[in-house]
């Protein structure tokens, strides 16, 4: 299941939201060279975040790792890294996921908090997945963890809004709405499963637990970001029945 669109009105234009998708396209074009193969291994470790590297940990053979020791970001990887992708669906996905969600949160927030939150959920997720593995030599790069903090702050603010899903089984493609609540706890489930399967390997994938982290702290960090004068005028905050 993939989500299209939601039945939530924007009732401001997302600044932060339009820029933070520029930043990335951006970051695709100039660092990574549209994903070309040369540039984007080449920016995957120069701009990723590598465990690994950030405590000198060589537990495993670095003539086996992916990436030359030492030669990645460091620490300031915690934020280049949530602008660098590692391919054309994981940048669209990840863009994607941003489009439909990140407008109401930003509604619900102003511009200079969301910006904020944004970035505090992106390193909450990178810590997420570094304290989980920190021995890994593998570069972890996506917006991915900061958007599950979006989709962490969206379904605490607006659980019961309607979710349209692309719905695929074979042949058989249709759409089918859901409430915010199920389709978000479907997804940090299939995080959650995810994560425990990739406990204790070093090969690389999705990082799950950075999802969860920035899903987590999306979730408590709203009620810190939330602005209570602009969601007083919002048809669909809370649990009440959205006013149309």
């Amino acid at each position: 299941m993939f989500p299209i669109k939601d039945d939530n009105p924007q009732l401001q234009t997302p600044y932060v939201t339009y820029g933070i998708i520029a930043l990335n396209l951006l970051a695709w074009l100039g660092l990574q060279g549209l994903g070309s193969h040369s540039v984007l291994g080449q920016s995957v470790c120069q701009f990723g975040l590598i465990p690994a590297d950030l405590f000198n940990d060589f537990t495993y053979d670095t003539s086996q790792w992916p990436c030359p020791p030492d030669r990645g970001a460091g620490w300031t990887g915690f934020i280049s890294s949530m602008f660098m992708h590692g391919g054309w669906m994981h940048l669209l996905g990840n863009l994607w996921f941003l489009w439909v969600f990140g407008d109401n949160v930003e509604d619900a927030m102003g511009h200079k908090r969301f910006a904020l939150f944004y970035l505090l959920c992106g390193l909450a997720a990178a810590g997420a997945q570094v304290a989980v593995n920190p021995q890994s030599p593998i570069p972890m790069v996506g917006a991915s963890g900061a958007i599950g903090g979006v989709m962490g702050a969206y379904v605490m603010l607006y659980p019961r809004v309607k979710v349209h899903m692309l719905f695929i089984m074979v042949v058989f493609i249709t759409t089918i709405r859901v409430p915010a609540v199920l389709m978000l706890a479907y997804w940090a489930f299939v995080q959650f499963a995810g994560g425990l399967s990739s406990l204790g390997t070093a090969e690389g994938g999705v990082a799950f637990w950075a999802h969860i982290g920035g899903f987590v702290a999306g979730a408590i960090l709203v009620f810190a970001f939330k602005d209570q004068e602009l969601l007083a005028r919002h048809p669909c905050y809370g649990w009440r029945e959205p006013r149309h």
